[in-house]
């Protein structure tokens, strides 16, 4: 039966993928946890010159500031919601 509407034709399509790698589930699942504290630690450097200093200067040493592990994806994430380097 082939489907008529182009939602059902995605789906059809979708079904056919194979399943995500778990390691990129993983990260998915890791750096939804940690939004919270990654949109803290973003609006504090938005408010506070000395503590966006801080991130720019040394990025880990903020995330411990905030009691954050600065896992290489969460730090990404700060990187390039701040447009850092």
């Amino acid at each position: 039966m082939t489907p008529h509407l182009p939602e059902e034709r995605l789906a059809e399509l979708l079904r056919r993928l194979p399943p995500a790698p778990h390691a990129w589930v993983e990260a998915a699942q890791e750096l939804a946890l940690a939004r919270p504290n990654l949109d803290r630690i973003v609006a504090r450097a938005e408010a506070d010159a000395i503590f966006r200093t801080l991130l720019v200067e040394n990025l880990e040493a903020a995330f411990a500031e905030e009691g954050v592990e600065p896992t290489p994806d969460a730090v990404e994430d700060v990187r390039k919601r701040l447009f850092l380097p």
